[in-house]
């Protein structure tokens, strides 16, 4: 066994999770793992660009608040129904066609959202983009099924790199865009930008040669859910995203409440801008896919949630100074890459036949963890301010790290011992 397999086995053992065996993969070029990365970053990015345009949008249709804000709900439905619906598709068809087919159908969705004339057509169209963004998740799936073993942890880091850019930048891009040219012209953008990629994945996305699950769409979907059920390192690090994400979306809904108050006074697209500060961060840890090739998992989860803990310090300081909110953004957003990669790296080593079920499963506890942290952050502001917001967010932190202390497998447990305790 070689230095790179050794260590494979070694992060296995230590995370209770059983290695690959006998699955047909190849090494990923950095150019095909940029358009991986860009794909992805495109696709997620689809489902953020209407946040910071919930304003304009409402008075061009001439919706109410209420309305205005259905435009979000129902692209968290329409992605929730994707994560449901869409992404064990790859387990069941050839995964290439898939992704390709999905990224045609969400440039088409979004052709319709700039269309839209009524509130009924932009709901529909938007819930659909919604359903289509999880075309991200496929494309991680993938790519983490066609890296070596020794380096799906590097793989899944790179591409998650561009996801996370992606759902960052798109606050500054549609602001940006709509103060040139109006609202619709962010999907209009987003439209043709996506049939170029469209083109590109068509031309460049390797072929795999694996064979497809012979459960019908029904029992395939439903076995998403069995899969959470049957997998202890598939529930563990689910649990850990739900909790990680509701950290984040603790901090980032309310954003833009003070920062648009006096005395900032920060306009839409300064508070977009703002947004970019988490890049560092996040670009910082796409290296934690490596750390966990090298048998550091567990280590790598531990310090990342104590520093998302520590970040809410720096965080509640914004009366005094916005530097202070910048810095606690970059540290929070490095902790939630670092968490986030490698649960991803972990959890593909379970099943390699059920990589886009593995990857809808997690997701659904994204999802949740999101919708958490959107729902009680804006509560916890109307009440408490943002002193409120901030000791929201350093529970949930404090939650985080002790729920990875009480299921993390100790140094003498097998690896079946290990499974056992994530369970």
């Amino acid at each position: 066994m070689d230095g790179r397999a050794a260590a494979a086995s070694s992060d296995a053992a230590n995370d209770g999770v059983r290695p690959n065996a006998g699955v047909v993969v190849s090494a990923l070029t950095r150019p095909m793992m940029t358009l991986f990365a860009f794909a992805a970053g495109l696709a997620v990015a689809n489902a953020y660009f209407a946040h910071p345009l919930l304003d304009v949008m409402a008075a061009d249709l001439d919706l109410s608040q209420t309305g205005a804000g259905l435009i979000v709900g129902a692209t968290q439905v329409g992605y929730a129904l994707g994560l449901i619906l869409l992404v064990p598709l790859g387990d069941l068809f050839d995964r290439r066609r898939v992704i390709i087919a999905q990224s045609l159908f969400s440039a088409m969705a979004l052709g319709f959202v700039a269309l839209s004339a009524n509130t009924e057509m932009l709901m529909a169209s938007i819930a659909t983009v919604g359903m289509l963004a999880v075309l991200t998740q496929a494309l991680v799936a993938y790519a983490a099924s066609l890296a070596r073993p020794s380096e799906r942890g590097h793989v899944v880091g790179f591409v998650t790199s561009g996801i996370v850019i992606g759902i960052l930048s798109a606050r500054t891009v549609a602001g940006l865009l709509t103060d040139l040219l109006g609202w619709r012209s962010v999907y209009l953008a987003s439209c043709a930008v996506t049939l170029v990629i469209t083109v590109l994945l068509h031309r460049l996305l390797p072929h795999q040669k694996r064979e497809a699950s012979k459960l019908s769409y029904p029992r395939l979907v439903g076995s998403t859910f069995k899969l959470i059920w049957q997998e202890p390192v598939l529930r563990t690090r689910g649990v850990i995203a739900l909790l990680i994400f509701a950290n984040v979306t603790t901090l980032l809904t309310p954003l833009v409440l003070p920062l648009s108050a006096p005395p900032f006074s920060m306009s839409h697209t300064k508070v977009g801008l703002f947004g970019l500060a988490g890049i560092a961060g996040a670009l910082a840890a796409s290296r934690a896919g490596r750390w966990a090739d090298l048998g550091l998992g567990q280590t790598t989860t531990g310090i990342a949630l104590a520093l998302m803990l520590i970040a809410w310090l720096p965080i509640s300081l914004l009366d005094q100074s916005i530097l202070w909110l910048i810095a606690g953004v970059v540290v929070l957003d490095f902790g939630l890459q670092a968490v986030h990669v490698t649960n991803q790296a972990l959890i593909y080593r379970v099943r390699p036949e059920a990589q886009n079920r593995l990857t809808a499963g997690y997701m659904l506890f994204y999802s949740l963890g999101s919708a958490i942290g959107s729902s009680l952050s804006t509560v916890a502001y109307a009440h408490a301010g943002w002193s409120g917001v901030c000791l929201m967010g350093t529970v949930i932190s404090l939650a985080s790290l002790i729920f990875w202390l009480a299921t993390r497998p100790s140094r003498s447990q097998t690896p079946e011992e290990g499974a056992a305790s994530n369970g």
